[in-house]
Parts: structure tokens; sequence; C-alpha cells
């Protein structure tokens, strides 16, 4: 179908020409429309590949609340230099010129289970994969414990990659019932009762969207379901090293059935992109043979650094120096927001902030951005359709913190103003 000339409809909406070519463009790039040169625009009918969540293009001017970053400055670029500095001069030939993970690993693996003791995992370097970050453990866990077709249950609100990851997998996914404690555990044993469920995929310790740090009974509880279906557990743990409050994560609590994952790059420093996942004696085949045919083995060059700031201290000084820096941006956030509900934790790298009532989840995040701030809507976390509060998710560590504190505002404003409808996302 053919649409109006950007001026007639301009004319018809009585709007500015500059408003609608500007609509027009939006509409363009979320692949809607089609322009072209001399015939006009037209409504696309073929659908599209979805667009990576929140900001595709580039951000410009825009403060940057929607990806979930730890807090970096000059000092994390300082020691990643140190790191790559030192691997210059004690690179070892199998990192560089090995084509076989048995060749490289020893060493990586010994290591990685002294910091995921420091985690409360005790494993056998045998059960250790080393992956290229959190994703690409997620990734090779569920392609381990759940084929094409079969089902997989997690909190209602979840991690945002896991839905699409689901799809491409071929996975269903089951969002469940959470309360303040996380996933309430009659939900999962009724979930188990009524269908098939092969594995349960949790988050305990607040990186969850709601920065919850579920407790070590409700934990206990949900292994205690797993183990009595004998399903499998997939554990996302890549903040829990940063939690002070530690609490046995749910590997150490069902370690039979438990696939374990955590990582550096939201700890230490992003350009770390190194995780580990642990598999339990019955799943170390499967895991090596997928995260071989998937990743092949995670880059060497980056394990080496990896290994040797666990060795020498480095990853446990940036762990501490990131607990500082986002007790400053809590205070930041406990102010401007205090007029606001919001869900947060100490060393959450975000804060969750339903809607006051009568707000549109997608018309907050688009009149956010139109003032210049970039947040995450909570559709982008949702498992289950319906039922919930509309909320966004507001990342601390993104910014400097005098943005931070700017665009916290911006959005505080805009919550406790009146609801603005938004015609066009412009």
């Amino acid at each position: 179908m053919r649409l109006p000339t950007h001026r007639k409809l301009a004319d018809d909406l009585k709007l500015s020409v500059q408003t609608v070519s500007r609509a027009y463009d939006e509409l363009i790039r979320r692949g809607l429309i089609s322009g072209e040169v001399g015939r006009g625009s037209f409504v696309q009918t073929r659908p599209r590949e979805p667009e990576p969540p929140y900001l595709p293009e580039r951000l410009g001017e825009l403060i940057d609340l929607s990806i979930l970053k730890p807090v970096c400055e000059q000092y994390h670029l300082e020691k990643m230099r140190q790191g790559f500095a030192w691997l210059a001069e004690n690179l070892p030939p199998s990192s560089a010129l090995s084509f076989r993970p048995n060749m490289v690993f020893p060493r990586h693996r010994n290591v990685a289970a002294e910091w995921l003791l420091r985690c409360g995992v005790d494993v056998s370097p045998l059960n250790i994969n080393l992956t290229n970050g959190a994703t690409s453990a997620m990734t090779v866990a569920l392609m381990s414990v759940a084929p094409p077709g079969s089902t997989v249950a997690t909190e209602a609100i979840s991690h945002h990659t896991l839905v699409p990851l689901s799809t491409y997998l071929g996975i269903h996914l089951q969002g469940l019932a959470i309360d303040g404690d996380g996933m309430i555990p009659d939900a999962l044993d009724e979930a188990c009762r009524k269908g098939v469920i092969r594995a349960v995929f949790l988050q305990p310790s607040v990186i969850n969207p709601t920065a919850t740090l579920m407790s070590a009974g409700r934990r206990a509880a949900l292994a205690e379901v797993a183990r009595r279906h004998d399903i499998a557990i997939i554990e996302n743990d890549i903040l829990g090293p940063l939690v002070e409050e530690r609490l046995p994560p749910v590997a150490a609590l069902a370690p039979e059935r438990t696939l374990y994952v955590t990582s550096f790059t939201k700890i230490t420093v992003p350009g770390l992109r190194i995780g580990y996942l642990v598999a339990p004696d019955r799943y170390v085949a499967a895991v090596a043979n997928r995260h071989l045919v998937s990743n092949w083995m995670a880059t060497p060059a980056i394990a080496e650094i990896a290994t040797q700031w666990v060795s020498d201290g480095t990853a446990i000084e940036l762990v501490n120096w990131q607990r500082r820096a986002l007790a400053a941006r809590h205070a930041i956030a406990k102010e401007v927001l205090a007029s606001l509900a919001h869900h947060t934790h100490p060393q959450s790298l975000h804060v969750w902030l339903p809607l006051p009532e009568g707000h549109q989840e997608d018309a907050f995040v688009s009149q956010a951005r139109l003032r210049g701030v970039a947040i995450a809507p909570g559709a982008s976390f949702r498992t289950a359709d319906s039922g919930w509060r509309p909320a966004v998710r507001i990342s601390l560590g993104s910014t400097t913190e005098q943005e931070l504190k700017s665009g916290l505002g911006i959005v505080a404003s805009l919550a406790l103003g009146e609801p603005e409808a938004l015609l066009l996302v412009i």
C-alpha cells in the first residue's frame, strides 16, 4: 500500500513536514515501510529479522542507560593494557599456535577451579569449560540439556537473551510465577507435573531484571523440586562474585544436575570476555561436544589474561573496585528516585522501575529517548504474556556519574508526570 507524501500527511495531521519525515525515517528503520525515490513510501509486507534489543543504531548524544555494563574508567583501560603487555612477554606457544583445546586448557581450568571455589562451587577442573563469556556458556548449556522441541522453565521476568536464544534453538520457554524472592517453587512443581520440563533456568543473584537476591531457603526449595522431578538446572551467576552477602549457589545445593555459569565481563572489565561453565558428570561429554561445534574453544589469549588475573589478585581487585563504584551509583539513584518505588540491590548493576499507573511502557521508553535518555523496556525480559505492570530497567554503570544523575532525573520527571500519549515514534 502506498502512503501519503510527507507534506500531505503533515497537512492532514497538522504537523510539521520535518516531524513527519523523521517519523517515516523511523518506520523505514524498523522495516515497517520502504521508501523508493520517485515513487514514494510503501507499507512493507515481508517480515524482517527482528533487530537487536534496545538501540541498534549509534546513540549520538543520548545518555545510554539501556545496556548493562559495569562502571568503567581509565583505570580499567590501563589494566587491560597491562594485561596485554604481560601477555606479550608471557604468551605460551600453545595459546597462540594450537588448534586443540586439550593442549591449551589444563592451567586455565586449574585456576578456574580456584575462582569457582571463591564463588561457592567446589568442582574438579575436569568439569569446567572456558567459554567466550556468559552468553556462549548459556547457549552451550541449553544445547546440552534441552533438545529442539523440549521445554525449559524460567522466571516470568528473565534474561533478555534467553527468549530469542530459545527460539533459535527450537526450545519452548515457559515463564513461571515469581514473587519478591524469585521463582515460586510450587509454580515449578506444578509445571513439572503438568508437562515435560527438561530444565529450569535460574538467576538467583541480582542479575535478574528485578535485581532480586534469592534467599538460601528459596534456592534450596527450587533445588529440591528439580531433584524430585529429575530436571536439569542452569544457573546464571555472573554477578555472584560481586555480591558481598554471598549465599550458596544452587550448584552447591544440587551439584549433580546444575550447569553453573559465571564470567568476568560484568564484574571486572567488559573486554575480558571469558566465562566458566561447570557441567555435572552426566553432562560433561554433551557440554564438551556442543561447545566444540559452536565455539571450538574460548579465545586462548584472553583466557591467559583471565587466568593470570585470578592468580595474581587483579580479578578480585577489580571486583572490589566495582563494589565501591556501585555504592556511589546507588547513592545517586536512591536520591533521584526517592519519590518512586523501585527495586535494586547494593551490588546490582541496574534499577528495575515499575511505572506509575497510567504509563504505557513503549510510550514511556520513547518519551525518555526523545528527552535524551535510553532505557530498556520491561517487555524485553518477559517470558509470560500477561499480568505484568509496565516497567523499565535502568543501567547504573554505563555512563559517568553526572550523566547518570541527569538521565535518572529525566526518567523520574517523566514517571512522576502525567502520562503522555505518543502518536509517532520520532
